[in-house]
């Protein structure tokens, strides 16, 4: 009984074949006012055998707008896709939410909590006696105890997040990140919500989705990651890995700077055991230098702002994103130097980033993140599987179901 046990739980944790993605499990959101968006729904569904009753376009614009209300949210995407899920024909049967280009990429932030301005004026009024506090002992600097300040500096900072939280700041998203959290009714728009697929736990958590999107900076870079996805599928991945730490010393402490920084070495060691490619690292506060990177299939690294830097040349089927803030603001902007549009123009397959300030903690450790898809997972498994929130800023760009690597059965080193 204990073997059937183990077997079982293997195969609920794992990636296992039997419970990956499959085409009819996700639908594809365009918009119907914009020709390229349904016409890149439907190639999806060509391409990949996914059922064309399984698009839902709805009316978003002319435009290729970036970035819609919260209101128009609620209305345009959020309602209907809800009730579409809810239907008998899908209800409890779509795993995947698929957005293509057209599709807003933004959602705006909330309006004031209306309700909470008793509470608000009285939080307004702590702070501003807690700032003279603080600002009393800075004076008496001899006379106050670093731990007096810190209790202050504490009760400031918790006061500011409550006066955010009621005006409603930091609670715009990623549109995608919001429609992972669309079966779960009311919650709480400030910041982020957790992750309830982080873990290989998606069969204990029925309500959240895996989100991905089919966009950039022009249609037919667009419609290209379904191509050279399934390209790299076909022939497999040949080339060369470049990963990109930036020599920290290394920080138990989750989320940290060392952290991450640990987790892109890891990554090295995992890459030269897992697989055949060149792998080259560069673990000083330097990047590598322009066209310095051929036959790029892995990238990750970091840390330029906003500037991306022309080094790599990516071959089909190519992943990797660059741990920065911003990196996906202005996605569809043919001459932005941030790295997510950037990388797009020069051929990647598969990237993640953020549309607005994310915090290094919301993104998928790199180890942890490259780890499932060498284990066979899809691009959209890997990915919610490492990420730990949703409702928040962080975009995922490629094929939802390109799988790079078929599974392995070896133990994890």
């Amino acid at each position: 009984m204990y073997k059937y046990l183990v077997v079982f739980l293997s195969v609920i944790l794992g990636c296992s074949p039997v419970f990956a993605l499959e085409p009819n499990e996700i639908l594809i959101i365009a918009n119907s006012d914009c020709n390229q968006s349904v016409a890149l729904a439907k190639y999806y569904c060509e391409k990949r055998n996914v059922p064309a009753d399984n698009i839902l376009a709805l009316p978003l614009g002319t435009g290729l707008s970036d970035t819609i209300s919260r209101d128009d949210y609620d209305k345009q995407i959020a309602g209907p896709v809800r009730n579409k899920l809810s239907g008998a024909e899908f209800a409890g049967k779509i795993r995947c939410l698929l957005t293509t280009y057209g599709v807003p990429i933004k959602v705006g932030k909330r309006g004031a909590l209306k309700n909470e301005s008793d509470k608000l004026a009285q939080l307004k009024s702590s702070f501003e006696r807690e700032q003279g506090r603080l600002a009393m002992l800075n004076l008496n600097n001899l006379a106050a105890s670093a731990e007096q300040k810190k209790n202050v500096e504490k009760n400031i900072a918790y006061l500011k997040s409550e006066i955010d939280r009621i005006n409603g700041e930091e609670t715009g998203a990623s549109v995608d990140s919001e429609l992972a959290m669309i079966l779960f009714g009311s919650y709480e728009l400030y910041r982020w919500q957790p992750n309830k697929l982080k873990y290989k736990m998606p069969y204990w958590d029925y309500k959240s989705l895996m989100i991905c999107r089919l966009d950039g900076p022009g249609f037919k870079i667009a419609q290209g990651l379904i191509d050279k996805a399934m390209s790299a599928e076909r022939t497999g991945l040949h080339g060369a890995a470049y990963i990109d730490s930036r020599g920290l010393a290394e920080d138990k402490t989750p989320s940290s700077f060392g952290c991450y920084d640990q987790s892109l070495r890891d990554l090295v060691v995992l890459l030269m055991l897992r697989t055949d490619f060149t792998v080259t690292q560069e673990r000083t506060e330097k990047l590598f230098e322009p066209h310095s990177c051929p036959r790029t299939v892995i990238y990750c690294g970091w840390y330029s702002l906003q500037k991306y830097i022309d080094a790599f040349d990516f071959v089909d089927g190519a992943i990797g994103y660059h741990i920065s803030s911003l990196e996906a603001i202005d996605l569809r902007d043919p001459n932005s130097s941030q790295w997510c549009p950037a990388m797009l123009r020069k051929g990647i397959t598969a990237t993640l980033g953020a549309v607005a300030e994310p915090y290094l903690h919301s993104f998928p450790e790199p180890r942890e993140f490259f780890l499932e898809l060498l284990d066979g997972c899809c691009l959209v498994e890997a990915y919610y599987h490492t990420q730990p929130f949703n409702s928040w800023q962080l975009v995922l760009i490629g094929d939802p179901l390109y799988t790079p690597f078929k599974k392995r059965q070896s133990s994890l080193p």
